[in-house]
């Protein structure tokens, strides 16, 4: 798989990186978008290498998802893949003290996030004739979680809209799977460390570890290592699903 054109919504974190890192090793270009410039030029120069285009762009807003596709098809004529992968934690509270407004912005980026992207990719897919779409849902999809109503609730989500967005597209020739990462070594991984033992992440990291059948944490290189399989012709008959790498944790 080369010269293929990849975008990747929140293409500044952990596994964006490690996505665009795969692509960008076997020979593809790989179109960023993320919120902030800054984080943007940082992940490029960790990046190295020529094939990186960057767009600043809010997955909240339909306005930023028309633009940051438009800006792609302007510059490279086409989508090959899209990894739909910008989320966020949000706060870690029960229901009871999750503030509607909290709610709302996790909602906002998990849920509408990957929606957008959806409403708008899959067009310009049908057009081409063929594309595949990997959507970053979360080992959560699948189970509760408590106090974290709002980022359990987006992830159930990713997964309905993944299986529904399967069955639209896939007289088009398009592919829309989803990838169901846990316990990856990241800063949002860091951020539910610090909330469940402030001062003292390695505390609830061991007890986080004693959770996972591997015990340990996942990288995100292993999680880019099936989304790339996700997104490749090596999966061409893959469709509708949700691949785990959780190091065991739903077959627990």
């Amino acid at each position: 798989m080369t010269d293929k054109i990849v975008l990747i919504t929140g293409g500044a974190g952990g596994i964006g990186q490690a996505i665009a890192k795969e692509h960008l090793d076997n020979g593809n270009t790989v179109v960023l978008v993320d919120l902030k410039k800054e984080a943007l030029n940082a992940a490029k120069n960790n990046l190295g290498g020529d094939n990186i285009e960057l767009i600043v762009g809010d997955v909240t807003d339909e306005d930023s998802v028309k633009k940051y596709v438009a800006r792609t098809i302007e510059k490279f004529d086409r989508i090959d893949i899209f990894y739909n992968n910008a989320g966020i934690n949000g706060p870690l509270k029960p229901i009871k003290e999750l503030d509607k407004s909290e709610f709302d912005t996790i909602m906002s980026i998990n849920t509408t996030g990957v929606f957008l992207g959806l409403k708008h990719v899959i067009p310009q897919m049908e057009n081409q004739g063929y594309g595949s779409i990997v959507n970053t849902a979360s080992n959560t999809a699948y189970i509760g979680s408590a106090g974290m109503p709002g980022y359990i609730a987006s992830k159930h989500a990713v997964a309905g809209l993944t299986k529904t967005a399967a069955l639209e597209a896939a007289e088009h020739n398009i592919r829309v799977n989803a990838i169901a990462p846990a316990a990856i070594d990241t800063d949002m991984l860091a951020d539910i460390q610090n909330n469940l033992s402030p001062g003292e992440p390695e505390k609830s990291g061991e007890a986080l570890k004693q959770g996972i059948p591997f015990g340990r944490f996942g990288t995100p290189e292993e999680v880019a290592k099936v989304a790339y399989f996700l997104g490749s012709d090596a999966a061409s008959f893959v469709t509708g699903s949700m691949y785990n790498v959780d190091g065991g944790m739903q077959a627990d």
